[in-house]
């Protein structure tokens, strides 16, 4: 096999293994595509927003990350939580939901939005003093959890948290019920945040078919 031929070769199996993560992660759909689902009204209503916000306790001034953080639906209340002086970083994996959310922070004044373009296995957050890493609907989409939560604490403060909210596995309103490697566990999660030096410090009743859970160093 002749030099080119080999390297066309490593070329496709690169790209084959990224489109593999890429459908992992994301589903295999567009960042538009993405929008009109998470955007949906029966969707946003059903997310229970104010509740949320409510439960993470944010303060004026706090440093938040959004992982996942689609077309922002969460940031942007965040943003209003925490104020002008905190700052909301929404992170995502895909540029063309960041430009989205960007264009929506700036029609609804929000100057406390950054956008991050995140990689698939550390959210590249340019700080070390978070005070709250949200996870919303986004864990079992990521292919590493392990070690994407394990970098994830590494952004955190000393008191920093992170949350987790995700779908309970053989819930019967459980989604991807014919992909049950998208399906976790929470006793999968407590043990990958073992592993990243946190433990569960609050376990909050909110969903039926969700768990919501707190993270952080006793």
């Amino acid at each position: 096999m002749s030099k080119l031929k080999r390297n066309l070769v490593v070329v496709g199996i690169v790209l084959t293994s990224v489109t593999a993560v890429w459908a992992f992660q994301l589903g295999s759909r567009t960042a538009e595509e993405w929008a009109d689902r998470l955007e949906r009204e029966e969707r946003v209503q059903g997310l229970k927003i104010e509740e949320v916000v409510a439960g993470l306790s944010l303060k004026p001034g706090d440093t938040v990350a959004d992982i996942g953080a689609g077309t922002g639906v969460f940031s942007r209340p965040f943003a209003k939580a925490i104020g002008s002086s905190g700052t909301l970083f929404a992170v995502e994996v895909d540029q063309d939901l960041l430009d989205i959310i960007a264009e929506r922070a700036a029609k609804e004044n929000l100057g406390n939005i950054s956008t991050v373009l995140g990689e698939y296995e550390d959210p590249k957050l340019p700080t070390r003093d978070l005070d709250v890493a949200f996870f919303h609907d986004v864990l079992h989409h990521i292919e590493n959890r392990q070690d994407y939560l394990k970098a994830t604490a590494s952004y955190l403060n000393p008191e920093g948290r992170i949350v987790v909210i995700d779908m309970i596995r053989d819930h019967p309103d459980a989604g991807h019920k014919d992909q049950p490697e998208m399906h976790i566990s929470q006793d999968e999660v407590e043990a990958w945040m073992k592993d990243a030096g946190l433990t569960l410090i609050e376990e909050v009743d909110l969903f039926e078919d969700k768990f919501f859970l707190v993270f952080g160093r006793r």
